[in-house]
């Protein structure tokens, strides 16, 4: 069973999923988008229009675990 999410947010079509591995923080970045038959898909390629936001999320993500490093001491 895959562990909860520790931290999650949204940018525009881009999610930030971070992950707590025992002090280990991982992070996943995608983007949505609506297939052919409307329905809500997810991927991990990026357009142009796409970048701005995930620079920002890898930013904020970076943030939130330095706040958690910084929580722990």
């Amino acid at each position: 069973m895959a562990k909860t999410p520790a931290y999650k947010f949204r940018l525009g079509l881009i999610t930030a999923t971070i992950r707590d591995n025992d002090g280990f923080f991982s992070v996943d970045l995608s983007r949505s988008y609506k297939n052919s038959e409307g329905q809500w898909q997810s991927t991990t390629s990026y357009g142009h229009a796409d970048l701005l936001n995930v620079a920002k999320s890898a930013e904020r993500a970076e943030n939130w675990i330095a706040r958690q490093a910084n929580a722990d001491k």
